[in-house]
């Protein structure tokens, strides 16, 4: 025994070096890049998280909105950051779908970042002006039936998900809209509320305090079937536009070359907060649920999310860009 117990000693060193060195992390504030402007359903999601992170971790964590590009700027600037942890990127669905119809990027999309952790999930919700005469799905399809192209929807920029669940949702219902891209999605609810464009698909915590104030009317859900997210709201696709579905997601990535250490730590840490009943409170609130995925289906949630939203593109008639 006592001429095993250095090889035991340095055993049990090596195994508990993984967890010493994630435990010395984070020493200084970390910076959470959302690539859109504040007051939307990503910074809106974002904040919350940051905020349980920081109280777990006891070190700020700073919302950084580096808005512009569909969310191509900020996403760039996380790519090229140090691999350390101290940078890392909220992003949802609309990355993959802007990634999918760009031809030319000055980083890897499928391989510049990596996915640290899945976050939530929601269909997204159709909101019309209040003056546009439609009181439903069917109304409005056939409103744009009768007005090829001069009705239009806004979005938070080309190729993010309010273009593309709009751009599927035409050509699911056989009718033809007008494209208005905007910086950010709160901006895109704004073109709305004022009645300069007259309709949007957003998630509900980008605009369910607009829609209970009265200054948007929601139509329907992307669900196939009513979701229990959102009661009271048909499904667009029982609603005159059969098939058609879109859901959005959150996560957050980290720049390509984390170790895997200090990634199963933040995953860690955001799995603990996802589960816990302050954060289930926060989301049901929103009217979006956790959404959780084991690792080897994070590890290629990008490649695969890029490849999907390419055919996708090609059946709703996006162009690249």
């Amino acid at each position: 025994m006592i001429t095993r117990s250095p090889l035991l000693c340095a055993a049990f060193l090596f195994s508990a070096a993984p967890y010493a060195g994630a435990q010395s992390y984070p020493s200084k504030p970390v910076q959470l890049i959302v690539p859109y402007t504040a007051g939307g359903g990503a910074d809106v999601v974002m904040r919350a998280v940051a905020q349980r992170l920081a109280e777990a971790w006891g070190k700020n964590v700073v919302i950084d909105n580096r808005a512009g590009a569909s969310g191509m700027i900020g996403t760039e600037l996380a790519a090229k950051s140090a691999p350390d942890g101290y940078t890392l990127l909220g992003h949802t669905s609309s990355y993959p779908a802007t990634a999918a119809i760009r031809e030319k990027l000055p980083f890897d999309p499928a391989h510049a970042i990596v996915t640290v952790a899945a976050v939530a999930k929601t269909p997204l919700v159709l909101v019309v002006h209040p003056s546009v005469p439609a009181k439903s799905v069917k109304e409005l399809v056939a409103l744009a039936k009768q007005h090829p192209g001069k009705l239009n929807y806004s979005s938070a920029g080309t190729g993010g998900n309010n273009h593309f669940a709009a751009s599927l949702f035409a050509s699911a219902a056989g009718i033809s809209l007008t494209h208005i891209p905007y910086k950010g999605v709160a901006e895109a609810s704004i073109s709305v509320m004022s009645g300069e464009v007259e309709m949007l698909f957003a998630s509900s915590p980008a605009v369910s305090p607009q829609i209970k104030a009265g200054r948007l009317r929601a139509l329907g859900a992307t669900s196939l079937e009513p979701s229990a997210l959102l009661p009271g709201l048909p499904a667009i696709a029982q609603s005159g536009v059969p098939g058609y579905s879109y859901e959005l997601w959150w996560a957050i990535f980290a720049p390509a070359g984390i170790s895997a250490e200090r990634r199963d730590f933040i995953a860690g840490a955001i799995a603990h907060i996802l589960a816990s009943a302050d954060m289930k409170k926060f989301l049901a609130e929103q009217n979006i649920e956790a959404w959780v995925l084991p690792a080897a289906q994070l590890n290629d949630l990008l490649p695969r999310e890029i490849e999907r939203y390419r055919k996708a593109a090609k059946a709703a008639g996006i162009q690249s860009q």
